[in-house]
């Protein structure tokens, strides 16, 4: 067994702002739970997770189990990573508070994917077909690889002795992994034109990815959409609230408008 972190300190000043008033992402509810109570019971219920640890602002120790370790948040997203890697024991494994539709199932499975987890990051890419059989309508980021159109996921395989020789690269990766281009121009240009004549492999991305970082990372292949479905607006919140069996009526900024569906 493993642990996990997630990684829940977003404050809620995009899109959803206009769908909740709570303060961060992380607290907005769908019927009962907040979003990060689906994805810590998730992680618990895989029967993969030894500890899960949550880093994020002081309000979150309100609605956490007895039994979740909470690590206050830090400004940023790669330094709560390193907050969380602080404490971990071995392998751990990552997850952001924003993919309430995580299964156990999903967690066992990706974790299988990772093999003899002998790499020092593992992330996923999720097939587009997979992603829209399941849940049509959703809006994602998709990028053409050779191999098909897939989408990032939201859950990482990391070893932590290697965080904080990457912290730099990493965050300037994250902050543009919203933008294909961008980020195709941060690492090279050939890549940026093999993508742009959608003939980039998944294994010329990883390799390249590995470089920049000076890590060996591995890109897996998976069949799990609820991975790939986080919640950073509206039309996600609608979808996957009705995924969940409630409904989300978002006039009403004051009191989030979620009930279960008959």
């Amino acid at each position: 067994m493993i642990d996990a972190l997630v990684l829940a300190g977003s404050l809620n000043n995009g899109p959803l702002c206009h769908c909740s008033a709570a303060k961060y992402e992380a607290l907005i509810k769908i019927g009962p739970e907040a979003i990060v109570s689906y994805v810590i019971k998730a992680l618990l219920q895989s029967g993969e997770i030894r500890r899960v640890m949550v880093v994020g602002p002081p309000e979150l120790q309100e609605i956490l189990p007895p039994r979740i370790i909470y690590v206050p948040s830090a400004q940023t997203v790669m330094e709560n990573l390193r907050r969380g890697c602080g404490l971990a024991k071995g392998q751990l494994l990552v997850t952001t508070a924003d993919i309430p539709l995580l299964t156990p199932e999903s967690v066992q499975g990706f974790l299988k994917l990772c093999g003899d987890r002998s790499a020092d990051l593992y992330f996923p890419v999720v097939p587009r077909e997979i992603v829209e059989q399941k849940y049509p309508g959703v809006k994602r980021t998709y990028i053409h690889f050779k191999e098909g159109i897939v989408t990032g996921g939201n859950i990482f395989l990391v070893n932590p002795r290697v965080v904080d020789r990457c912290l730099t690269v990493g965050q300037e990766l994250v902050d543009l992994r919203k933008s294909p281009l961008a980020l195709a121009r941060r690492v090279g240009l050939k890549l940026l034109l093999k993508l742009l004549c959608r003939a980039l492999s998944l294994r010329e991305a990883e390799a390249r990815a590995s470089q920049l970082l000076g890590i060996a990372g591995r890109a897996v292949i998976c069949r799990y959409p609820e991975i790939g479905v986080d919640v950073d607006k509206p039309s996600d919140l609608k979808l996957v609230s009705q995924a969940l069996g409630y409904h989300f009526s978002p006039e009403d900024t004051n009191a989030e408008v979620i009930y279960r569906l008959n």
